[in-house]
């Protein structure tokens, strides 16, 4: 049990790591310290309801929908180049006068957004349900599946908290227009980078 729950965490953890729109969105409504313990919370609690979903039985969905994995994927890319292009536009039109004054979307309004970002976002499903779910299926028995999921669904918590919390030690240096454009110009760049890696992986 003990090696399955370091296995999961340590799978979790790294897939969450790399910076995606959820993450992007978290580490932005981080640097305006704007309801951060809320969309760190929902993101943590929906990757967990993800990742049981996979750990429970996402080899069985597959055999029963074949066509899902190439669906998620398809539909992962699009939706990653069209957050990349929001980022993209909001550098090119470099209007940050909310960010500049501390102040972030409306409590509502950010939900709708991480919303969005963590359950309209096929990526999320690739990571949480698809890859967790195939890294899970080397562990038979219940306890080491249960551990694995209770693993993986904490290093979600952890990882959440730290980045939304975490992000203010760069506040200091979010304090100009230029340096938010930057910041904007690397995310979209990255958001286009896994969406054409994602459609790379489907012409091998």
């Amino acid at each position: 049990m003990i090696s399955a729950a370091i296995t999961g965490y340590i799978t979790a953890f790294s897939l969450i790591l790399a910076i995606g729109a959820q993450n992007s969105f978290i580490l932005r409504q981080g640097l305006l310290r704007s309801h951060v313990f809320v969309l760190c919370l929902f993101c943590a609690f929906s990757d967990a309801l993800l990742i049981t979903l996979g750990v429970a039985g996402f080899d069985q969905l597959t055999d029963f929908i074949p066509g899902l994995p190439l669906a998620l994927t398809l539909f992962g890319a699009v939706f990653l180049f069209a957050y990349g292009l929001t980022r993209f536009r909001a550098a090119w039109l470099g209007a940050y006068e909310m960010e500049l004054k501390g102040e972030g979307l409306k409590l509502w309004p950010a939900l709708a957004v991480v919303f969005a970002c963590t359950w309209l976002n096929p990526h999320v499903y690739l990571d949480t349900v698809g890859l967790i779910g195939a890294v899970s299926a080397q562990f038979s028995g219940e306890g080491q599946k249960l551990a694995f999921g209770v693993a993986a669904s904490f290093a979600s918590f952890t990882f959440f908290f730290a980045l939304g919390y975490g992000a203010r030690l760069l506040a200091p240096v979010m304090q100009t227009a230029r340096t938010w454009q930057i910041f904007d110009f690397g995310i979209g760049c990255v958001m286009w980078a896994i969406a054409l890696g994602l459609i790379i992986s489907l012409l091998k």
